[in-house]
């Protein structure tokens, strides 16, 4: 890792994470579109929202259905389940 420049603006991590969301939550591609996966991981929580990975043989991603949606299913998710999921990618700025 290079030393910063004298002119190069040092960020805290909140910053890092903000920058991020904000850059993520803006572009097209990743505000709407479907992915299909494995589900893993599926745990419903006492607050309503469902937690879960989506993977494939190479890849996975940590994935969070919310209340307000999760309410709307007509079916039990499981592990071990296909599926197409509709959603938006994000970043919880606290986590990274």
């Amino acid at each position: 890792m290079s030393a910063p420049r004298q002119e190069q603006t040092i960020l805290t991590p909140s910053q890092v994470g903000q920058y991020i969301k904000g850059f993520m939550d803006r572009d097209r591609v990743l505000s709407g579109l479907l992915v299909r996966g494995e589900l893993s991981n599926y745990k419903m929580y006492p607050s309503g929202h469902h937690y879960f990975t989506l993977k494939d043989g190479q890849s996975a991603l940590r994935c969070v259905m919310f209340k307000s949606s999760a309410m709307k299913l007509r079916f039990r998710p499981e592990n071990g389940m296909q599926a197409v999921v509709f959603g938006r990618i994000s970043v919880f700025p606290r986590e990274g």
